[in-house]
C-alpha cells in the first residue's frame, strides 16, 4: 500500500492513522517533494477509474493562475506533474486499485 501523503494536510494525517491503525506499514510518498511524472499520474487515473478533473484541487491558486478551467485532460495531466499542489489528497494505491481520502475512511474499502 502507497499513500501519496502531505503531512500539513489533516485529511492526509487522518487516511494514514487510519492505515497505521490497521497494522499496515503503506509506502509514504511526499508528493510535494517527490512528484508524480505524467505516465505515473495516467497510470493513477486508470487505477481510480476518474477523470482527471477529480484528482485536481480547482481552489488552488496556481489553478486559477495557469487558468486551467478549460483545459483539456493531457494539460491538466501536465500541470499537476509539474505542480504537484494541485494534486488531490491524500490518494491510497493499492494494487490496480487506489481510492481518495476525502472523507478518510474512504481508505478502509481498500483493506
Amino acid at each position: 500500500m502507497e499513500i501519496l501523503h502531505n503531512p500539513r494536510c489533516s485529511k492526509s494525517r487522518a487516511t494514514l492513522n487510519i492505515i497505521l491503525e490497521n497494522n499496515i506499514k503503506p509506502t509514504i510518498r511526499l508528493y510535494l517533494d517527490n512528484p508524480l511524472s505524467v505516465k505515473e499520474i495516467k497510470v493513477l487515473l486508470k487505477k481510480l477509474s476518474a477523470p482527471v478533473d477529480k484528482i485536481i484541487r480547482k481552489n488552488e491558486e496556481i489553478y486559477k493562475k495557469l487558468d486551467l478551467k478549460n483545459a483539456d485532460k493531457s494539460l491538466l495531466i501536465e500541470k499537476i506533474s509539474k505542480n504537484p499542489i494541485l494534486l488531490e489528497r491524500p490518494i491510497v494505491i493499492e494494487g490496480e486499485n487506489a481510492i481518495i481520502g476525502r472523507p478518510p475512511e474512504n481508505v478502509k474499502e481498500l483493506f
